[in-house]
């Protein structure tokens, strides 16, 4: 079995993020466009990932990630990059939109809407940059993203758990830990083992590696 090892460069990449991150939130505006390029195929990986198969006619994957960035920007002031990564905050974003989603879904107003149009959606998108619609169309078409969440999908609770709040939304071990309810050591000898598998199939390893 290949061993996964720490990447250097993947580390700088990993800096040079949280510097865009700091660049955009001291007013350099266009830095978040650029975040939004890199984060936006892991957001959509993660929609993929967490969003059920039956409820797609509501709740679109690509509709997640623009509403997320919408709101991002929207409250990016309460961003601090000196005490939080980039994608933990943007993964909170991301868990409130998704969960306001599914809440619509369940409400009694939307029920009776959807059953005269079978297309309505659960987040009404408005105002979002062309730029950003365009990203995430593109990001829509990959294939490797595609077969990366089904794989995520095969995997077993406690492994899908871990890459995706560990991997993807950025909680530390030690939170993963506590949240799946398994020892420290268990969780990184897990995290190693889904690493060299990733690496051995050639799944896109950057989408929970390279952007933090």
């Amino acid at each position: 079995m290949t061993v996964a090892r720490p990447d250097p460069e993947r580390e700088d990449e990993r800096v040079e993020t949280q510097e865009l991150a700091a660049r955009a939130h001291a007013g350099e505006a266009e830095r978040f466009g650029e975040l939004y390029e890199r984060i936006a195929p892991s957001l959509y990986t993660w929609a993929e990932i967490r969003i059920r198969p039956d409820l797609r006619q509501w709740v679109d994957p690509g509709d997640v990630v623009q509403e997320v960035w919408c709101r991002a920007w929207k409250i990016f002031d309460s961003f601090d990059p000196k005490t939080v990564t980039f994608r933990y905050w943007v993964f909170r974003v991301a868990k409130n939109v998704l969960l306001e989603a599914f809440r619509k879904l369940e409400s009694p107003t939307f029920k009776a809407r959807s059953r005269d149009a079978a297309a309505s959606r659960a987040l009404e998108l408005a105002d979002v940059p062309d730029s950003a619609t365009a990203i995430t169309r593109r990001v829509a078409r990959e294939e490797s993203l595609q077969l990366f969440a089904k794989w995520v999908q095969s995997l077993d609770e406690d492994d899908r758990m871990l890459l995706v709040h560990h991997g993807l939304e950025g909680l530390s071990q030690a939170e993963v830990a506590e949240r799946l309810q398994m020892g420290r050591e268990a969780v990184a000898k897990r995290w190693q083992r889904l690493l060299a598998r990733v690496i051995e199939q050639k799944l896109p390893r950057e989408l929970f590696i390279a952007v933090q």
